[in-house]
């Protein structure tokens, strides 16, 4: 049987500001738009965080989710994956207010406090759009991204509770043994689904041997009993992508991740990135999983049991 691969497509985040890309969505209508297209693309899982449509300040307010939610529920069979992070400047109660309220299928969740640097993106850019973003990103030298025990069981619980599965982010080993910590508690169950972020400053690097280790540990922390898939950030988003699909994982692309189609041009769009990598998988003799297909390999609540 050829193998499945799940496509997660990331929208739009806290990574990128706006100004770094015209094709970032910003607006409401934006990011339902840019979802819908991935999904057509051969998504099955959209990543969504929302801005604030008057400055492009990434927001957890979950009344501007209300406005673009709805839309992609109604047209789209994709499942939905919301951010419990948001921004390392946001309170902990803050991040949660969207995946609290909307209870969807899965919800994004880091599993662990690190430093969490931008500021070498200022280097890059002459102007920016608004004047908090070249702030944000020089202050972000001086950033911890919070993610305490306790921080994490609040989230497990509060989510876990309307049977919200998480994608469990983990950006260096010791956050695939805090994955298994929280397994052996009993705060989340099997197959959990294994996200390894490579090349944020702060985390793991992006060496083939940084994405070997990371799975090498997850296989033998969780045996079967776990989904394995990955982001790569900046320009290697594609080249880890297929190097975790070759090894049977699943791949996370988007402009969350990264604004790049190729070297020195800008992606138009996410779909073009989830095209790019489906055509990938496509040329390794790999299949890209439908939506339902995703909820059976991840055994999710389903379309139907959410609050959107």
């Amino acid at each position: 049987m050829t193998k499945k691969v799940i496509i997660t497509c990331a929208i739009t985040g806290s990574i990128h500001t706006p100004s770094m890309s015209p094709h970032l969505p910003k607006t409401p209508d934006e990011i339902a738009t840019a979802a819908i297209e991935a999904a057509e693309a051969g998504a099955a899982i959209v990543h969504l965080h929302a801005r604030d449509p008057e400055t492009g300040r990434p927001t957890q307010d979950p009344d501007i989710y209300a406005q673009f939610l709805p839309i992609i529920h109604e047209k789209s069979d994709v499942v939905i994956n919301l951010t419990t992070g948001g921004s390392p400047v946001l309170t902990l109660e803050e991040r949660l207010a969207p995946a609290a309220r909307f209870q969807p299928e899965i919800a994004s969740l880091n599993m662990g406090s690190m430093n969490f640097g931008l500021y070498e993106l200022t280097g890059r850019f002459k102007e920016f759009q608004y004047d908090w973003e070249r702030p944000y990103l020089e202050n972000s030298d001086d950033f911890v991204f919070r993610n305490t025990f306790r921080d994490i069981a609040h989230i497990l619980k509060s989510c876990g509770d309307a049977g919200t599965k998480f994608e469990i982010e983990c950006y260096d080993i010791g956050h695939l043994y805090t994955a298994a910590h929280f397994l052996d508690r009993g705060f989340i169950k099997a197959p959990l689904f294994i996200q390894s972020v490579f090349g944020i400053r702060g985390g793991i690097g992006i060496h083939y041997a940084d994405v070997a280790h990371m799975k090498a540990t997850a296989d033998r922390l969780f045996g079967q009993d776990y989904m394995w898939s990955v982001i790569g950030t900046g320009r290697f988003q594609m080249g880890i992508g297929t190097m975790a699909a070759a090894m049977g994982g699943n791949v996370r692309v988007g402009l969350e991740d990264s604004l790049w189609d190729s070297p020195g041009k800008l992606a138009t769009s996410n779909a073009a990135q989830v095209r790019r990598m489906r055509t990938i998988l496509e040329a390794l003799s790999l299949e890209v999983a439908t939506p339902n297909e995703a909820r059976e390999l991840l055994q999710l609540k389903g379309k139907a049991n959410v609050r959107i």
